[in-house]
């Protein structure tokens, strides 16, 4: 077993792994804080990620890919830890995370739509006012005072993000467009997208947490839906309507 803390969301995790690599991968995230969770991996929590990713595989008419336990292994604390922090009014969101002057703005979408080259079109636009949280799967909690997004070991293929927190400015669904265009929309607008992107809980008895933070997040951040082509002007257009 390999055991280790990391800290995420403001919040320190104490893990005891099977394999070492799990700790390597988590390696921007240690720390040697007091732990408010712990979580013991198994044989069984990797054989319940194989089963998962196969049937996903099957159903996307993918070409089943044989994972390694270890790579599994990082799913599984993923899995844990997310479902840990509900009681600390955190949600693991599928999307990428890019923050503007100390700004954060979520882009999410369906599979291959183009949010990261979106976010990478702000980069290349912003400069150094831009920097990349996470580009997969960012941690958003909520709070009285509003939204923190924050980066994760889980950033995506390209591994783009930091280990830093960001007040959340704004979330916008992308699709694919001959032109920009974006508009703002309500929050019960974006509740169907708020569901789709989000880790619901395995527990069904944290449910009705996971219902109450659904719906503080569509009451405490602004939305929009834009239409976007693969031009990087996108990234302007975006962040003149998002930044208001």
């Amino acid at each position: 077993m390999s055991d280790f803390k990391i800290r995420i969301a403001d919040n320190a995790i104490a893990i005891s792994a099977i394999f070492s690599a799990t700790k390597e991968y988590c390696k921007g995230y240690l720390c040697n804080d007091t732990a408010a969770l712990s979580i013991t991996m198994s044989s069984e929590d990797i054989a319940f990620e194989r089963e998962k990713s196969l049937r996903e595989e099957q159903m996307e008419g993918i070409t089943p890919r044989n994972h390694s336990d270890s790579y599994l292994e990082t799913i599984a604390v993923q899995r844990k830890i997310t479902e840990g922090l509900f009681a600390f009014d955190t949600l693991l969101f599928h999307g990428s995370v890019v923050a503007v002057d100390g700004q954060g703005y979520l882009f999410t979408a369906k599979s291959g739509t183009g949010k990261s080259t979106h976010t990478r079109f702000w980069r290349e636009t912003f400069g150094e006012r831009a920097v990349m949280v996470n580009d997969d799967k960012p941690f958003l909690r909520i709070t009285q005072d509003g939204v923190i997004a924050y980066g994760s070991p889980w950033n995506g293929k390209h591994k783009l993000g930091n280990n830093i927190s960001v007040p959340l400015k704004a979330m916008c669904i992308l699709e694919r467009g001959e032109e920009n265009h974006i508009q703002a929309i309500s929050g019960s607008d974006a509740a169907t997208m708020l569901f789709q992107q989000s880790n619901r809980p395995m527990d069904p008895r944290k449910m009705p947490k996971y219902m109450d933070l659904i719906d503080q997040l569509s009451k405490k951040t602004s939305f929009y839906r834009m239409q976007c082509n693969l031009d990087p002007s996108a990234a302007q257009v975006a962040f003149d309507a998002m930044s208001k």
